[in-house]
């Protein structure tokens, strides 16, 4: 055979191997309303920059008649490219192929991927659409799910992992995307279980069906498994992009920066109008945040689940920074057992990552009720002061209204080393709130009074004045400054600028033991 041939007969099994599971089966996935694997990777990656590995790999099962059913790339499309010009490595599981099951030679194709952006230092970008293990192939693609963990477990904290839920994920699929740091879901058609309803109806007799048991916005809202939900398949890649902007490449970068043509010094008279002044009344958190960051860009993380505290990524002066901020018109901003884990789990990945903290203060306390206590909001509260202290990125935390209790020491307060401490006019810093301190301390007097109406008002309004301002926590050097609202962002910038060569160290151990 000549070279010419030898390169036409190349190109023809490269042609075939883009066809995955055949014509017929890539029009079924289009009927689904769903793009095939390599659809989805040219829609993720700068034009021309994939380059594809292991294309011919077929996997070595000869059960079950499966020596007969052979396809170039056995399932998964593997390799490396750019998004916005950096270097990403990508794995797109293909369900034209076995359904995209996973066996021996799928998973090795994934491990050899993972392996290559833990050495070269590049973010990890799976997109999963998977009927889960390949059944015929046993125990063997059992082994290759452990291979996919434990990388998954040894990338984490070195390299951005990414898990696009953009079909079904169930058994122990699900796993691997649960260890990555983000996870992006698909509405009406993604879904993730460990155990489907037919399943769990054979078990326990409960009918529940496909999306209210594992669709998109019940790993949304309800579990909290899934980060952000995508409204379309399209939808979700740009998402990815947006969060790839913000991240460094590995844990020895700093994240990009980016000229974002916002003033620096640009200040806001509406932010001192924001904050009611009844210490009582709700107000969107968000609405501060949206005009401290560059151009009002926020891109909320786990923005439907455990709504009394917002997180995500912005800018400052062009610094990938990540914003946490009690929500007062959720649960009164309280914190609880899933607000904790969710901004615990976010403050650690920013650490992890070289990712400055901004932390916007109005807090009440925890969340009281017997339902907390069972359900064990100690355990779950010290996750977000564990991994507050833990912490030694840029800290920086503005107290807008409220800090209560042992929920002000927890949002980054001066105690826990955050690095500068503001307050605006409207801060107030106590034990608690004025009513509950003054039937506390006061109770006796106030029995005794012949108005104890009237005697608790007067009581409260001489707290309030002592008490509920940030001058005394000032006095103390516990705040590093009040300032004016409409100062908020020019103050924030400068701070940032001081802190870009913050070094602080902890002490050497093989790992702390967070409250899980």
């Amino acid at each position: 055979m000549s070279t010419h041939d030898k390169i036409k007969e190349l190109r023809e099994k490269r042609k075939q191997a883009h066809l995955g599971g055949g014509q017929a089966r890539i029009e079924a996935q289009h009927k689904k309303g769903k793009l095939t694997a390599r659809e989805r990777l040219d829609l993720l990656l700068d034009p021309g920059s994939f380059k594809e590995l292991d294309v011919f790999v077929t996997h070595r099962t000869s059960d079950f008649g499966m020596e007969d059913k052979k396809f170039p790339g056995d399932g998964v499309v593997t390799g490396h490219g750019k998004v916005d010009g950096r270097l990403v490595y990508v794995f797109s599981q293909d369900f034209t192929v076995f359904g995209g099951s996973l066996g021996e030679m799928f998973a090795k194709k994934v491990v050899k991927i993972m392996d290559l952006a833990m050495r070269n230092g590049a973010p990890c970008i799976g997109l999963n659409d998977s009927g889960g293990a390949r059944i015929q192939e046993g125990v063997l693609s059992l082994g290759g799910y452990a291979e996919i963990f434990f990388r998954n477990v040894l990338s984490s904290g070195v390299i951005p992992q990414i898990s696009a839920i953009m079909g079904p994920c169930a058994g122990g699929a699900v796993y691997s995307p649960a260890m990555t740091d983000f996870i992006l879901m698909v509405k009406e058609s993604s879904h993730m279980f460990i155990t489907g309803p037919e399943v769990i109806k054979a078990v326990t007799g409960e009918e529940v069906t496909f999306e209210d048991l594992g669709g998109a916005m019940s790993h949304n809202q309800k579990s909290g498994v899934a980060h952000f939900a995508a409204e379309n398949e399209e939808h979700c890649i740009e998402m990815i992009k947006t969060l790839i902007s913000y991240l460094p490449s590995n844990n020895l970068d700093d994240p990009p920066r980016l000229d974002t043509g916002d003033d620096p010094n640009r200040t806001d008279e509406e932010l001192g109008k924001i904050v009611p002044t009844e210490s009582d009344q709700p107000y969107d958190m968000r609405d501060i945040i949206l005009r401290v960051v560059d151009n009002g860009e926020f891109m909320e993380v786990h923005e439907h689940w455990a709504r009394n505290i917002v997180v995500g990524f912005a800018r400052l002066d062009g610094y990938s920074i990540g914003v946490v901020g009690n929500q007062p018109k959720v649960l009164a901003g309280t914190l609880d057992i899933n607000s904790s884990t969710k901004a615990g789990r976010f403050v650690r990945f920013c650490d992890a990552f070289n990712i400055p903290l901004l932390t916007f203060v109005d807090v009440p306390g925890f969340l009281p009720g017997s339902a907390q206590e069972y359900g064990g909001i100690i355990r779950s509260g010290s996750k977000l002061l564990y991994a507050y202290c833990e912490a030694t990125v840029p800290k920086m935390t503005v107290i807008t209204r409220k800090a209560y209790g042992g929920a002000y020491d927890v949002m980054c307060s001066k105690h826990i080393r955050a690095d500068i401490n503001f307050a605006w006019p409207s801060a107030e810093l106590a034990v608690m709130g004025p009513d509950g301190a003054v039937n506390i301390i006061f109770k006796k007097e106030i029995q005794a009074a012949d108005d104890p109406k009237k005697k608790a008002e007067e009581l409260v309004s001489d707290y309030r004045e002592k008490f509920a301002n940030p001058y005394i926590a000032a006095q103390m050097g516990y705040i590093d400054d009040i300032i004016e609202p409409q100062d908020t962002r020019p103050r924030l910038v400068d701070a940032l600028h001081t802190l870009l060569n913050k070094r602080e160290t902890r002490p050497a151990k093989k790992h702390g033991n967070i409250p899980l």
